[in-house]
């Protein structure tokens, strides 16, 4: 203990002392930053070796161990193969554990990421580093259908966390720090240091753009990419062949797969989560869930072997021009299914990879049709796979830019660049055009919340008007005369007023300033109803709109105070909100965000 102390109070000492130091020395900020980026680098690239290790391991396990003692062919079919459904299974078995002590972490997906480094102060506890790599490894080497990007961002982005809350750094350059972290992480997964950083910018940064913070992602980016390839190799993520365009003409059919792939997204993200929908609303232990996902995998794998695990193996053999029309077109509907029952279940995992998987196969049937059908023309379907990969990452996650350098890096194929940039941007669009939601956004809307709004408008999103209005305001009915209205507001210490007819409908809303013009003109006040004076055209809300709403209604006609009404019947006031009861509701949100976050450490 005494050992431990002591450790813990060197510790203590460097990070209240070496941020004085660089000052001392001199050392600007940009330029601490940029040596913070290079320890983060580091630490994702081991970080990387590590989780990569972890799958290694629970794949000779699990998968080859289990098929040289069931004596399981995936090439051949016999029964034996039945067994494979134990693999994915025991991915929910090993997962118990996680699921009785780190559920609330495992509940963490990218989605909530993402909402944490945006909107809660980027502050990822230390655990995420562990719980997501090993929980992790568990999915992907077990057999589980998804990828290995949305963990290895997690893991890099708490490594850059983790950093900046030693050093105590500000929010936004914590922030940075967790981007770069996840840029190198994922430059490390994919041997891809560009595409790391476009990740870290156009889904992390959310497209956020600054010359110090670029610099920073792209050095730890960089040096993550050195350790990975020091440890594992300097390989590309995937092996394919050098193609050309073989015919102007060509440009025309990738043309249609970038609509034909925009179209599919989306319907991948639909279906995505109407069964995840499905199994939250399963009537069942959360602890089971995994296993019986895991089950459901495991017998589409006993048909459809290619889905089980990442899938790089079988997207290399369809760049290379492998595999029937039938069964291509089959894996498009199967992969996403199994993906979206293995995330569902709670088995967790990313969408990078399977995403990169349908696009392929989707390329690659495309392909053998077109050269089915022009001979002359298409020369080999392999290009409308490597193509078709590329286009449907980017219009699954609205992030061209990444899935173009992602695709580069991952295969070496340069010589494709205007067919895959043709491809990205129009299926990103028509993904667009269609929904909204990205793959990653879709829970985050769901829940009110939009990352490019901030956080103080998400606070106010998610607050509802129901929840802060005033009940039973004080009303005045709309014939009361002038005169009976100057005694009437003696008693009073508003200023507003809702005016009502006899069935308690409103009418129109009375100011004292609109009052103030005719208070003198002593022969009106018995001749004049404050309806006269009122303004009838009445901006109002319901219980149900939130205070972004409501207050963005009072800042056009800059009003202190806003009628709520019926949803139903819009003419039956409910309460008032005002202007101060909104900033009052925020402040008390904006309290206990702050410690939960503090709770969160």
């Amino acid at each position: 203990m005494t050992n431990i102390t002591f450790v813990s109070r060197i510790i203590s000492w460097l990070r209240g002392r070496i941020p004085g130091l660089m000052t001392s020395l001199g050392v600007s900020e940009q330029t601490f930053m940029a040596i913070l980026a290079v320890g983060v680098g580091i630490l994702s690239g081991i970080g990387n070796f590590v989780f990569r290790k972890s799958i290694d391991l629970v794949h000779w396990l699990v998968i080859e161990q289990g098929t040289q003692f069931f004596n399981i062919s995936f090439e051949h079919w016999s029964t034996a193969r039945l067994w494979s459904v134990l693999f994915p299974v025991s991915a929910g078995v090993l997962m118990l554990p996680f699921g009785l002590f780190f559920a609330k972490e495992l509940r963490f997906g990218f989605a909530h990421f993402l909402e944490r480094v945006n909107l809660r102060g980027a502050k990822i506890p230390v655990r995420t580093m562990f719980t997501r790599c090993f929980a992790s490894a568990i999915t992907l080497g077990a057999g589980g259908s998804a990828g290995q990007e949305g963990p290895i961002a997690q893991i890099g982005g708490a490594i850059g966390s983790q950093v900046g809350q030693f050093f105590k750094v500000s929010g936004d350059r914590l922030k940075l720090l967790v981007a770069c972290g996840v840029a190198g992480g994922i430059a490390a997964t994919f041997n891809a240091p560009i595409a790391g950083v476009f990740f870290a910018h156009e889904i992390v940064l959310l497209s956020s753009f600054e010359l110090t913070s670029f610099t920073s992602v792209v050095i730890s980016s960089g040096i993550a990419t050195v350790v990975s390839r020091a440890l594992l190799g300097s390989l590309p993520a995937l092996r394919a062949p050098v193609y050309m365009l073989a015919h102007p003409w060509e440009l025309a059919g990738y043309l249609v797969l970038g609509l034909l792939v925009g179209i599919l997204a989306v319907c991948f993200i639909t279906a995505h989560y109407r069964i995840v929908d499905r199994f939250a609303a399963l009537k069942m232990h959360r602890l089971v869930k995994p296993i019986c996902g895991g089950a459901l995998v495991g017998l589409v794998g006993v048909f459809f072997p290619q889905i089980f695990g990442n899938g790089y193996e079988v997207i290399e053999k369809v760049l290379l021009g492998d595999g029937a029309l039938l069964l291509l077109g089959s894996l498009i509907v199967v992969k996403a299914v199994a993906t979206s029952l293995t995330l569902g279940s709670g088995l967790p995992g990313g969408l990078f990879a399977p995403s990169l998987f349908i696009g392929a196969v989707t390329g690659g049937a495309y392909g053998k049709l077109l050269q089915f059908l022009f001979p002359g023309t298409v020369s080999a379907p392999g290009p409308y796979a490597l193509v078709g990969m590329g286009a449907f990452l980017a219009a699954a996650t609205h992030a061209p830019m990444t899935a173009i350098f992602l695709l580069f890096e991952m295969t070496g194929s340069y010589n494709l660049i205007i067919p895959i940039m043709l491809s990205c941007v129009v299926g990103t669009a028509i993904s667009r055009h269609l929904k909204q939601d990205s793959l990653d956004t879709v829970e985050l809307s769901r829940a009110g919340i939009s990352l490019e709004a901030g956080k103080e408008r998400n606070i106010m999103k998610s607050l509802r008007v129901g929840d802060v209005m005033t009940r039973d305001p004080e009303s005045i009915p709309e014939n009361m005369t002038l005169r009976q209205f100057n005694h009437f507001i003696a008693t009073t210490r508003h200023t507003n007023f809702p005016l009502v007819n006899q069935k308690g409908e409103l009418t129109g809303i009375l100011s004292v300033q609109d009052f103030m013009g005719v208070v003198f003109e002593g022969d009106l006040l018995d001749l004049v109803v404050v309806k006269e004076l009122a303004t009838l055209d009445v901006i109002t809300v319901n219980t149900e709109d939130n205070l972004d709403q409501a207050m963005r209604k009072i800042g056009y006609r800059n009003i202190e105070q806003l009628p709520v009404v019926d949803e139903r019947n819009g003419r039956r006031l409910l309460g008032i909100v005002s202007r101060r009861d909104m900033v009052s509701a925020y402040n008390r949100a904006l309290m206990v965000r702050s410690m939960e976050e503090d709770d969160d450490e």
